[in-house]
């Protein structure tokens, strides 16, 4: 098994993984607050979370685009061959994502109840699909598609909808809405903070269900995805890391430590991907049945020279996003409040 050497391609792997996992961090709450919207009855309520994220979600996406234009830069093959391989689910993510977009802006623009139940539905509707189907991907990255010798996907659409890759939609959907449901109580006030303390417990119950349920089957149907850990039994503090991270969001939920919950949710979420990119490594894209054929970092990389040129480029890009990432959740820090400019 390949150990890590920080050459520019791996160098690469862990920024890309560093860019997905902040736009989980970011926009799985967004997302995850979609998932709840609709258990709000009353029109405030909804109001309430549609300002909660009002003004971070579409910043919140800039991750996504920037990971995505980094793996086109530093591993085109791989961009290639996932893109144009899982296209219908990467179409039908975008169409959620674009049509949650709408929702959120043509929500409150007329007072008629059926106008906003048809976005209500909209919005809730194009949060836990792009949720779940970012799961359904990431699932299939880690069981593997099947890959002919040019790395191309040879397999069909429903294949992609394997029993594992559903799991892993499901997990994450339960993830994000535990994650959103947090961050909901970091931002509302009044009763109905009260009632998103009695929804925290039964989001984090879906999410620690679906974790273990998703954790056996690796174990079992997905060896390969826990070798390295076999193999470096000192890894598995990562493991342990995010078991504790998750079992310390009830626990500080209780104590109504709500930021605390919420920054540990957040370092199950980096504990998680830490362990789904060790455990890739140095694959990109894993070929099943044929592992000849798999991507990697290494013969599916840009030349040296274009990493180095863009690792530069990042340089400069990346803190720019983190600055603006900080101010804006600085700006519009503290509890929402609504009126005339609200959603």
């Amino acid at each position: 098994m390949n150990e890590p050497a920080w050459d520019l391609p791996t160098v690469w792997y862990v920024l890309i993984g560093v860019l997905f996992t902040g736009y989980a961090m970011l926009d799985g709450f967004d997302l995850g607050i979609g998932g709840i919207h609709l258990f709000a009855r009353k029109d405030e309520e909804r109001r309430l979370l549609l300002n909660a994220i009002g003004p971070v979600w579409d910043g919140n996406e800039v991750w996504l685009v920037t990971g995505g234009g980094a793996l086109f830069a530093a591993f085109p093959q791989v961009y290639a061959s996932v893109f144009s391989g899982l296209y219908l689910p990467f179409i039908l993510l975008l169409v959620a994502l674009i049509f949650r977009a709408v929702a959120i802006e043509f929500r409150s623009k007329q007072p008629m109840r059926w106008w906003r139940q048809m976005w209500d539905v909209g919005f809730a509707a194009g949060s836990v699909g792009s949720a779940f189907l970012l799961g359904v991907v990431m699932g299939n990255i880690a069981w593997g598609l099947p890959l002919d010798e040019q790395g191309h996907y040879v397999g069909g659409f429903w294949n992609l909808f394997h029993p594992y890759a559903l799991l892993l939609g499901v997990t994450t959907v339960a993830l994000f809405m535990m994650h959103g449901c947090i961050y909901a109580l970091l931002k509302i006030d009044g009763p109905f903070h009260d009632t998103l303390r009695q929804w925290v417990p039964r989001c984090i119950i879906f999410f620690i269900m679906c974790y273990a349920i998703t954790t056996m089957a690796t174990l079992l149907y997905v060896p390969h995805m826990a070798a390295r850990v076999r193999a470096h039994p000192w890894l598995f503090g990562v493991a342990l890391l995010n078991m504790l991270a998750i079992a310390n969001i009830p626990r500080e939920i209780h104590h109504g430590r709500d930021f605390r919950a919420f920054l540990s949710s957040c370092a199950a979420m980096v504990a998680l991907m830490t362990l789904f990119g060790l455990e890739m490594y140095p694959h990109l894209v894993l070929s099943r049945p044929d592992p000849a054929n798999s991507l990697t970092i290494y013969n599916s990389a840009s030349s040296p020279k274009t990493l180095g040129i863009m690792l530069v480029i990042a340089g400069l890009g990346i803190p720019v996003v983190l600055a603006y990432t900080v101010s804006i959740y600085w700006i519009f820090r503290g509890k929402v409040r609504l009126d005339r400019m609200s959603y």
